[in-house]
């Protein structure tokens, strides 16, 4: 059974018809089936379908990013990576099922395989904690990517979280520095780390494994710091103001690339990722192939220093600025000329109060 969202009204009444026009029987038994309204219907489709992907607002492309029916990580590893070989288990803990890992091939070459998973139906959806991490779930990652990294084989993650777990047992158990090694133990590897996010990249969850040398998106998916919902409660305390705070946050693949945030956008079949998911997966394993290759004669410094060069580059023109080589770690704030001025002027203003005070008194002198 298809699922629609609420902008799909029309589609699923065009698709119901076209349903109905295929099926040998009708109200008075078996009929022939009509192929050139079905050809017709289905044009109509593909038209409906055209006019509203082309015209998604950010709120849209949230639900779409959300859709039950979109491929998961599961689905990916499975027609992408031959010979894959689950690994489970931080070695402090347990297992944590909203996290798969372990290794397989890509166009013959060993990686590194890890995707966060949301599930498919309800019980593996509670199984899978609705793709919310826990702390032992980021730790076998870093578990895994230390080994990775100790026998030089790429890490290739797929994103879709609506964010960490924050319940009281993973705060117990240390989910916030779970999470910040994550990040520190992507950042520090010598191997190429590719991130593609298929669905939702949700905050702190995201980034922990998202801090890669490479991070691409599906077309429909999403990145931000917080869902629109959590925004709109925070900033307007209601959370029906989603669409001005999905808007105002630049949480879309086009918004994230134009700011320099992501490296690049895998368009998506007509209607979205779960309308042809054999072709998405196909395009997404280029994608990786692709990637991978244009890091190959890459030192394991050369891969470490790109990675590092490109999250410091990130708002560059409005925040921190190079003042020498990326590899010394030297930054300054640059700034406006009007920001400096104002900072020169806060910096010395007891002088200058005391300049003015000087010619203040000497301007009375003269005049009496």
């Amino acid at each position: 059974m298809k699922n629609y969202l609420d902008f799909e009204k029309e589609i699923k009444a065009l698709e119901q018809e076209v349903d109905n026009l295929k099926s040998p029987f009708g109200s008075e038994g078996i009929s022939e089936v009509d192929t050139g309204k079905i050809k017709n219907t289905q044009k109509e489709i593909n038209q409906k379908l055209e006019e509203i992907y082309s015209n998604l607002n950010s709120w849209q492309k949230t639900q779409v990013a959300r859709h039950e029916d979109r491929p998961k990580a599961n689905f990916y590893i499975k027609k992408i990576f031959s010979k894959f070989t689950l690994l489970s288990g931080d070695r402090y803990f347990g297992d944590d099922k909203s996290v798969i890992a372990g290794f397989g091939l890509i166009n013959n070459k060993s990686v590194l395989i890890i995707g966060q998973e949301k599930g498919e139906d309800l019980n593996s959806r509670i199984e899978r904690n609705f793709g919310m991490m826990r702390p032992e779930g980021y730790r076998k990652c870093i578990r895994l990517m230390k080994l990775a990294d100790r026998f030089q084989i790429p890490v290739i993650s797929f994103i879709d979280t609506p964010g960490a777990y924050p319940g009281l047992g993973a705060e117990q158990r240390g989910q916030a520095s779970a999470i910040a090694n994550s990040i520190e133990c992507c950042m520090s590897l010598t191997v190429p780390n590719i991130s593609i996010i298929i669905g939702e990249g949700g905050s702190g969850g995201a980034i922990a494994l998202a801090s890669s040398n490479k991070v691409i998106m599906l077309e429909n998916s999403i990145y931000s710091v917080i869902s629109p919902e959590g925004c709109a409660s925070i900033l307007w305390r209601d959370p029906s103001k989603s669409l001005q705070a999905a808007e105002a946050m630049k949480l879309t693949a086009k918004d994230l690339l134009d700011l320099k945030i992501i490296d690049e956008i895998i368009p998506e079949p007509l209607g979205g990722a779960h309308r042809d998911p054999e072709l998405i997966a196909s395009d997404i394993k280029h994608s990786i192939i692709k990637s991978l290759k244009s890091f190959e004669g890459y030192s394991k410094d050369e891969i470490y220093d790109h990675r590092k060069a490109k999250f410091l580059q990130i708002g560059r023109e409005q925040g921190f600025s190079k003042t020498s080589s990326f590899k010394d770690g030297d930054l300054s704030y640059k700034g406006s000329g009007i920001s400096k001025i104002k900072a020169h002027i806060d910096k010395n203003k007891f002088i200058y109060v005391g300049i003015g005070l000087l010619l203040s008194v000497g301007l009375i002198s003269l005049i009496f």
